[in-house]
């Protein structure tokens, strides 16, 4: 048998910026070689999938790999955040979006991740909800299903946004969900959830979206937490706080979002890329070890500019060498 051929390069999905017109559209970069700290733009840096259903414009995008399931015909999905914040009113834009925003996020499918389909809206969150955001995906093994998992917000009588809180459901093709539950509600404001599977654990990172005070020093930044169950709704704590201002995590960051969690085999260590956002962007810490882990910022390494709240899917080198190919939307 011919040993499978490594996943050790790797996509970058991401937008870059409300200010731009075409800022809330999906950008791609690949990384150098099997370097995951250094990445080149793909498209001299243009948007690659422009969304034309729904508000028009895209936000948190995720890369996922088919799992290969009876009926699937894509190689590839790309789900993402149905949202375009740029031309709104800015006294109102961020409460409107999150109380009366879309439900939907936007799918798009592809064989090769040089070609895509068009885009189209799948409805993921229950009615009385006011938004689905930063959607992600993992595929359960043991069920042979994906998990789908993102953010919404509640309004209150007045029409105020409630806190948010990760919900979650089932599918098979992104077509067809199953009904929506909470899967992550502590009573506050809990954003931005990625989970990866390691030695029998589902790890999951979220932002923790309270207020920062003195009292509440681990407030936006991140958590990790693990489970032996992917769709638990209690996750056992291993760290909060990462990427503050912990001795042992070197210098901090003010604020940080949108993680991205990836294993790097050149050099056997997690690297997990935090987003602090309107400031420098994405910034990669990294740890042997998840648990318990021992954050560092990275030394060295350049990201693609402005690059926001995206994801990372691990390639092959052929699968790399054909991003050259991907033209400009």
């Amino acid at each position: 048998m011919t040993p499978a051929e490594p996943r050790d390069h790797a996509l970058f999905a991401y937008f870059t910026s409300k200010d731009a017109v075409d800022g809330e559209q999906v950008r791609f970069a690949r990384s150098h070689g099997a370097d995951l700290l250094h990445w080149e733009e793909l498209a001299r840096g243009k948007p690659v999938l422009v969304s034309t259903v729904g508000a028009r414009g895209v936000r948190d995008p995720f890369l996922i790999r088919a799992a290969g399931l009876d009926g699937e015909s894509a190689s590839f999905y790309l789900i993402a955040t149905d949202l375009r914040i740029h031309g709104m009113d800015p006294r109102s834009a961020w409460n409107d979006a999150r109380t009366r925003g879309s439900r939907s996020i936007v799918v798009w499918e592809s064989g090769d991740l040089v070609h895509w389909s068009e885009p189209r809206l799948a409805w993921v969150a229950p009615e009385e909800a006011g938004s689905a955001w930063a959607p992600e995906a993992v595929f359960d093994v043991e069920s042979k299903r994906y998990f789908v998992f993102w953010a919404s917000s509640f309004a209150d009588a007045d029409g105020r946004a409630g806190h948010n809180r990760m919900l979650a459901c089932w599918t098979r093709d992104f077509r067809e969900f199953t009904t929506p539950f909470v899967w992550v509600d502590p009573g506050w404001s809990v954003i931005d959830a990625t989970v990866v599977a390691h030695d029998g654990q589902f790890y999951r990172v979220a932002k923790d979206e309270r207020s920062a005070s003195s009292e509440l020093p681990t407030a936006k930044f991140l958590t990790l937490e693990k489970s032996t169950h992917l769709d638990a709704t209690r996750y056992e704590l291993v760290q909060d706080g990462i990427g503050s201002a912990a001795p042992e995590q070197g210098e901090a960051l003010r604020h940080g979002e949108g993680p991205i969690l990836s294993w790097d085999q050149s050099r056997r260590c997690w690297i997990l890329f935090i987003d602090e956002f309107t400031l420098r962007g994405y910034v990669p810490f990294e740890s042997s070890t998840l648990d318990p882990g021992h954050w560092t910022m990275s030394e060295d390494y350049r990201m693609p500019p402005r690059a926001s709240h995206g994801s990372m899917l691990s390639l092959t080198r052929a699968e790399w060498e054909r991003l050259q190919e991907i033209p400009a939307a």
